[in-house]
């Protein structure tokens, strides 16, 4: 039976979730891995292999405040696409960019919503373990690495002067908006994202399927496919934060219950402490991720995940 979780450990874990779900390095992969190594109390509190810890409904609060933090941030985002989703059922078309960026992400989101119904239970009980999720996130970093490689072969929709940009560097981000403001470059980017085919939309979405095994980034997985179809990182980056909104927010709502039931009986306070941290600092990652991948890649969390990962491995089957 687990203990209760300390305040010390609501707020460092919800800090490192709000960060770790919104950068490519796998935010269930870290909540395994970093109680593991921190030995002791840590490892006995903060289990989420474990049928009866409280730090299932401890992760509740946490991905709702990470999906609240994206919804803060996205919002003007958000208005343009719940307003085209209405207007296309209200008017039964698909003709303006809104519309067809709403249902690129239902259709988006269908494929991971269904694999998490049938699949989270088993993932998480099985593979939720230090060790497998050390392997995972080692993984993690080669496919990030691969989606590199990948993405100089794939076709950026780019304007010429920022293809001559960088020219120069084949492994750099090209930043498409260059000189346009937050809101103009927000926009334009909406629009590049609706002109992806559903075909290759839902493809991208299937990619949060593999963020169910623990140290496998949900962001970095799309970004990956996002990469592949020819998105450049700013528009592959922004694509994989709309698509994961709705996904974290569903799961937590559906298991919003947990917190009121025994499993959150005597850590509300925790709980609330713990999402505040994660609230705050998935806002604070999310902001600067949308200026990091304007021009840059996703090199440096490749290899991270992939030196964390090995690393993580080495000294947990040590002990």
């Amino acid at each position: 039976m687990s203990g209760t979780i300390s305040y010390l450990e609501a707020i460092v874990v919800g800090a490192m979730q709000g960060v770790t779900e919104l950068f490519p390095v796998s935010s269930l992969g870290h909540s395994v891995i970093f109680p593991a190594l921190m030995g002791g109390s840590w490892a006995q509190d903060l289990s989420v292999s474990a049928p009866e810890s409280p730090y299932l409904a401890f992760v509740v609060g946490l991905h709702v405040a990470t999906a609240l933090a994206l919804l803060a941030f996205f919002w003007r985002d958000w208005v343009r696409i719940i307003g085209g989703f209405v207007s296309s059922v209200r008017y039964r078309r698909i003709s303006t960019d809104a519309e067809r960026l709403a249902w690129l992400i239902v259709l988006a989101t269908i494929p991971v919503g269904i694999s998490g119904l049938l699949l989270e239970h088993l993932f998480r009980t099985v593979l939720g373990k230090p060790m497998p999720a050390a392997a995972f996130l080692f993984a993690n970093g080669l496919i990030l690495l691969l989606g590199e490689r990948l993405r100089r072969r794939a076709p950026v929709a780019a304007p010429p002067v920022a293809v001559a940009a960088g020219a120069g560097d084949p492994s750099a981000a090209i930043d498409l908006d260059a000189g346009l403001s937050e809101a103009e470059a927000d926009v334009r980017s909406d629009t590049r994202l609706s002109g992806i085919t559903f075909k290759r939309g839902v493809l991208i979405g299937c990619a949060q399927i593999l963020a169910l095994l623990p140290g496998i980034s949900r962001s970095g997985s799309t970004m990956v496919a996002g990469l592949t179809q020819g998105l450049s990182h700013r528009d592959a980056a922004r694509f994989s934060f709309l698509l994961a909104t709705p996904v974290i927010l569903a799961a937590g709502v559906l298991k919003v219950p947990d917190l009121f039931g025994p499993l959150g009986a005597g850590i509300h306070g925790q709980i609330l402490a713990g999402s505040v941290a994660s609230f705050v600092c998935a806002y604070l990652a999310v902001r600067f991720l949308e200026k990091y991948f304007r021009t840059r890649t996703l090199i440096p969390f490749a290899i991270y995940c992939v030196a964390a990962g090995a690393v993580s491995f080495l000294v947990l089957a040590a002990r």
